[in-house]
C-alpha cells in the first residue's frame, strides 16, 4: 500500500509543478507570462527531480504508466505485472489531485485569460501541427528516450546490469537530478512537435480535470487526440526495456 500512496503524492507533485509552470507561462496576469519554452522544460525537469527525490526510496517513482508497464516487461527485476493496475491507478489519482491543485492555485487566472487553448495548455498537450501519425512517433521516441535513459542512469549509478532496482537506484543521490536533466533535454529536442507528454498519467490525469473542473471559457477537452500520447508513450517505453534487454544479453553472451 505504500508503494500505491507514494505514487499519487509523487505524481501529484510532478503535475503541481510541471503544469503549475505551464499555467504561469499562459494565463493571463501571471508574473511568468509569456516567459517561454526553456522556462517550461527546465521547470518540468525539476518537477521530475523533486517528485523522484520525495518518492524514489519508497516506489521507485515510476510517476508514469509508460515507465511502469516497461518496468514490469523487464527493466526491473523486482517489479511484477502483478503490481502494474495499482501503480496506473494511483498515477491517474495523483495526477488529477495535482491538477486540482494548478486549478485553486491559479484561480482567478482562468477566468482573465480569454484563450480557451492556453487554459487546455496548462492541462494537457496538444501538437503544434496536428497529425496523429506523426505526433504518435514523437511521443513514441520521446518516450524511448526517457525510458532508456531512465535505465541506463539507474545501471549506471548501481552497476546493476540489465536488472536495475529503481527503489534502490532513485532512492538517494544524484540519480533523481540526472533523470530531471534527461527530461529537460527531451523537452527542448523533442518537445516543440507536441508538447512532449511522455507520460499517459501526465497527459490524461489533467484533461480529465479539465474536463469536470468548473474552468471559466474553458472549451474543449480535445479528446479526439487524447489517445496519442497514451498509447503512444507505452510503445516508447516498452521499445526501450525491449532495446535495454537485448543489450544485456549481448553483454552475457559476447565472449
Amino acid at each position: 500500500m505504500s508503494d500505491y500512496i507514494a505514487e499519487v503524492i509523487g505524481t501529484m507533485i510532478l503535475i503541481l509543478l510541471g503544469n503549475g509552470v505551464v499555467a504561469g507561462v499562459v494565463l493571463t496576469k501571471s508574473k511568468a507570462k509569456d516567459a517561454g519554452w526553456v522556462v517550461i522544460t527546465f521547470a518540468w525537469g525539476l518537477a521530475v527531480a523533486m517528485a523522484v527525490y520525495a518518492v524514489g526510496r519508497i516506489s521507485g517513482a515510476h510517476l508514469n504508466p509508460a515507465v511502469t508497464i516497461a518496468m514490469a516487461a523487464g527493466g526491473d527485476a523486482k517489479f511484477g505485472w502483478e503490481l502494474v493496475p495499482g501503480y496506473i491507478a494511483a498515477q491517474m489519482i495523483g495526477a488529477i489531485i495535482g491538477q486540482t491543485l494548478v486549478f485553486l492555485a491559479y484561480y482567478k487566472h482562468w477566468g482573465a485569460t480569454d484563450d480557451a487553448g492556453a487554459k487546455l495548455a496548462a492541462h494537457s498537450t496538444s501538437p503544434a501541427i496536428p497529425s496523429k501519425v506523426w505526433n504518435s512517433v514523437t511521443e513514441v521516441i520521446g518516450t524511448f528516450m526517457l525510458v532508456f535513459g531512465i535505465l541506463a542512469i539507474g545501471a549506471n549509478g548501481k552497476a546493476l546490469g540489465s536488472n536495475v532496482d529503481l527503489q534502490t537506484a532513485f532512492g538517494t543521490g544524484f540519480a533523481p537530478l540526472l533523470v530531471g536533466l534527461l527530461v529537460v533535454v527531451i523537452g527542448m529536442s523533442l518537445g516543440g512537435p507536441t508538447g512532449y507528454a511522455i507520460n499517459p498519467a501526465r497527459d490524461l490525469g489533467p484533461r480529465i480535470a479539465h474536463q469536470i473542473l468548473p474552468i471559466a471559457g474553458k472549451g474543449s477537452s480535445e479528446w479526439s487526440y487524447a489517445w496519442v500520447p497514451v498509447a503512444a508513450p507505452i510503445v516508447g517505453g516498452l521499445l526501450a526495456t525491449g532495446l535495454w534487454t537485448l543489450l544485456g544479453n549481448l553483454k552475457e553472451f559476447t565472449p
